[in-house]
């Protein structure tokens, strides 16, 4: 099938945490024939700092962020058997959702794909004109990168049709164990950009034990942190290309996952950065979210802490050795279960059930 998927970017990571999903999950759903287009705006200086080619996988339309540009992009829509707006695209969201939808033709599929569910969820909450609630009874199904069953519960309670999560996970062709980069030494690593609602969980999960433990060092990378924050055994490196991100995760004695309050409030959404750190076969120390052990098995494949002192605790008692052998089970582990071929084959099925649904002939006529 002929799919086109508005999404924030394909072609860079810059202030794009969506840019692993969107290449591990298309990629794998090129492999089941479909022929996919992906649009994105050319929008906060994310061209610029590309950090990947065209792939051979998937054409790329980059249009203008002005109204003309997102008017001639929707109406290549109409071209498409199935037709996706992802959340978060970064410029007019809701005119780009009716008017992708408004193009798209009647027989064709018609998906919403929330990157950030808890988020859009808290928004049609406080607002019954919100676009996505507005537009669910002419999609065809609302799919997410996480949520469980919360998400789902709450979509459906919306009116979504279905509603059906495609978990994040690793694609192996792009991280992998690589040879450590002196670059990224450190006792402990985070990676991500500072966000509003991620700022105060990364102070006490990540700034906050760093200051308390002077004698060990700490490696910050990501947009937006700022020197006054941080303690001086702490490195901030800035924005972090997709390129060295196996580096960045294999190199520190263990890597930290702190994910945004909502996220962690509603629990089941792994980001990306898990499975990224564990392709690499990093010792990953992930903050505690409700679903954690469907993923890997805490103590054993990850490390869980449910505040600062417990990080603090953590890194007092962990060894070289241990964080090899909990970063060797973790890889083992997101190969066994977690790549994007198989959250593709899930994905795939979705879409082929969806464009053979009985009535699609007779709404196209």
């Amino acid at each position: 099938m002929k799919i086109a998927f508005y999404g924030s970017s394909l072609l860079s990571s810059y202030w794009n945490g969506a840019a692993t999903y969107y290449r591990g999950l298309l990629k794998a759903l090129a492999a089941h024939g479909h022929e996919i287009t992906f649009y994105e705006p050319d929008a906060f200086d994310r061209q610029a700092h590309r950090d990947m080619d065209e792939p051979p996988w998937a054409r790329v339309v980059v249009w203008q962020a002005s109204p003309e540009g997102l008017r001639g992009a929707a109406a290549r829509a109409a071209q498409a058997d199935v037709v996706i707006k992802a959340s978060g695209v970064g410029y007019a969201d809701d005119a780009l959702l009716e008017a992708v939808m408004g193009a798209a033709r009647a027989d064709a599929v018609k998906l919403f794909w929330d990157v950030d569910a808890p988020a859009t969820l808290a928004e049609m909450a406080a607002d019954e004109s919100h676009a996505v609630r507005r537009m669910l009874p002419r999609l065809d199904a609302v799919m997410t990168y996480g949520g469980g069953v919360p998400v789902v519960t709450r979509y459906e309670g919306f009116g979504a049709r279905a509603c059906r999560p495609i978990y994040n996970a690793l694609d192996p062709d792009t991280h992998h164990p690589v040879t450590p980069n002196p670059r990224f030494s450190a006792d402990l690593a985070f990676l991500g950009n500072r966000m509003p609602d991620r700022e105060a969980r990364v102070r006490a999960f990540f700034l906050e034990p760093a200051a308390a433990a002077p004698e060990k060092s700490f490696l910050l990378g990501g947009s937006g942190w700022e020197p006054w924050q941080l303690s001086d055994n702490v490195r901030a490196i800035g924005h972090v290309g997709q390129g060295d991100h196996n580096a960045f995760n294999v190199t520190p004695k263990a890597v930290l996952n702190v994910n945004r309050e909502s996220m962690a409030h509603v629990g089941f959404s792994p980001p990306t950065r898990v499975f990224e750190a564990a392709g690499a076969g990093a010792c990953l120390i992930t903050d505690h979210w409700e679903g954690v052990a469907e993923f890997f098995a805490p103590g054993e494949e990850i490390l869980v802490a449910r505040d600062g002192a417990d990080v603090a605790e953590i890194m007092a008692w962990l060894t070289p050795a241990d964080a090899r052998r909990i970063g060797g089970c973790a890889l083992d582990r997101a190969l066994r279960d977690h790549t994007y071929a198989t959250r593709a084959v899930e994905a795939d099925a979705i879409l082929r059930a969806l464009a053979g649904a009985e009535g699609r002939a007779g709404a196209a006529a």
